[in-house]
């Protein structure tokens, strides 16, 4: 299928156009602003499909905003009418084209265009009314809050918050980009005259902020946030598309010993801690017991013994572990237990514990295997 994307390195198209290769689709026309009319011309004599994305957003002068999404669209249409294409039409318009704003009034405008050309030339017309957009490769100080907040937090420049109780209504790029696909293959969602990307998300301004400054203190504090929450997730994932290439990595806090070192690297509420463990050769480590902490050790670099006994019996389990041989090694309550290198060189260890450790609370007790 021959596929049109106009605003082809814009936000939405750039991130529509890299899918789009992922499934396999060659045959793109890809239209932005540094391409010709004569180029639009000639996509429009065999496209099978028209992704139009292409619009005006802050111009310098408003009357700008008529020229870029009405105009633009109506030369688009008038090239598809003089070559008898009748390929589907999907257009991106906005919720502002309901406001009386200049914007919204263009994106109206763009709108009524697409109707009348389809009822007129009998061609499928889809128009999305988007609410704000957010995502990776969303330009910061522009028309996206989501993306000016994560990429001043990421990279340490102040953010101004007028009203944190404002009720924001958002869409993940990559649901827009699945529903366009879905639109593609004929399975386009629909909302009266409208279509729709079925997944969207409400929250409030201080909230969403409060969730980003989170990413950045998780370096510090090892946090992982609730990724189980899809809007959380998502706008960590676009957190993390504006880190400076320079930052993509930061330092961990190791304990260190002569016996080694133990250095956490992250911590959950509620899925417990993830930490790595460096032994020196013929050290033991462990020795304790615990209530009803549990951990899961794995051995991924030299050799182990990880030894058991049930703190009121006297019959010892033994677990001889490798790298080699990757295998989880479950650590149960009520039995003290212990980890010995009997390599030569060290052994490295990551271990999962079902909890946070609490000084207060350690849940810890020597004993002796």
């Amino acid at each position: 299928m021959k596929i049109l994307v106009t605003g082809a390195k814009g936000f939405v198209g750039k991130n529509l156009v890299a899918q789009l290769r992922n499934l396999g689709f060659q045959d793109l026309y890809e239209y932005d602003v540094d391409s010709s009319i004569s180029d639009l011309e000639n996509f429009a004599k065999d496209c099978e499909f028209v992704f139009h994305l292409a619009g005006v957003n802050r111009p310098q002068n408003p009357s700008e905003f008529m020229k870029g999404n009405f105009g633009f669209t109506s030369d688009l249409l008038n090239l598809l009418k003089k070559n008898s294409n009748k390929s589907p039409v999907l257009i991106t318009s906005s919720i502002q084209a309901a406001l009386d704003n200049p914007y919204g009034q263009s994106k109206k405008a763009g709108e009524d265009l697409m109707f009348a050309y389809g009822k007129e030339n009998n061609v499928k017309i889809l128009v999305y009314r988007l609410p704000n957009v957010f995502g990776k490769w969303c330009r910061p100080n522009y028309n996206s809050a989501i993306a000016t907040f994560c990429n001043n937090i990421a990279n340490n420049i102040d953010i101004t918050v007028n009203d944190p109780n404002i009720v924001m209504n958002v869409v993940y790029i990559d649901d827009v980009v699945e529903e366009f696909i879905r639109a593609l293959n004929g399975s386009e969602s629909k909302a009266d005259e409208f279509c729709k990307v079925p997944v969207t998300h409400s929250a409030k301004l201080g909230e969403i902020v409060d969730i980003i400054k989170s990413f950045k203190e998780s370096r510090k504090n090892f946090m992982i946030v609730n990724l189980g929450d899809a809007l959380t997730s998502k706008l960590y994932s676009t957190y993390l598309s504006y880190l400076d290439r320079k930052n993509f990595s930061y330092p961990l806090k190791m304990n260190v010993d002569e016996r080694g070192s133990f250095t956490e690297i992250v911590k959950s509420c509620d899925r417990g801690q993830v930490s790595v463990n460096i032994s020196k050769p013929n050290i033991i480590k462990g020795n304790h017991w615990h209530n009803s902490k549990n951990e899961k050790f794995l051995v991924v670099k030299g050799e182990a013994i990880i030894r058991f006994r049930k703190i009121d019996e006297e019959e010892i389990i033994e677990y001889k572990v490798r790298g080699e041989k990757l295998e989880v090694v479950d650590i149960p309550c009520g039995y003290t237990h212990n980890i010995e290198n009997i390599g030569d060189g060290d052994l490295v260890t990551v271990m999962w514990c079902n909890e946070i450790y609490n000084p207060q609370n350690p849940d810890t007790y020597f004993l002796p295997v």
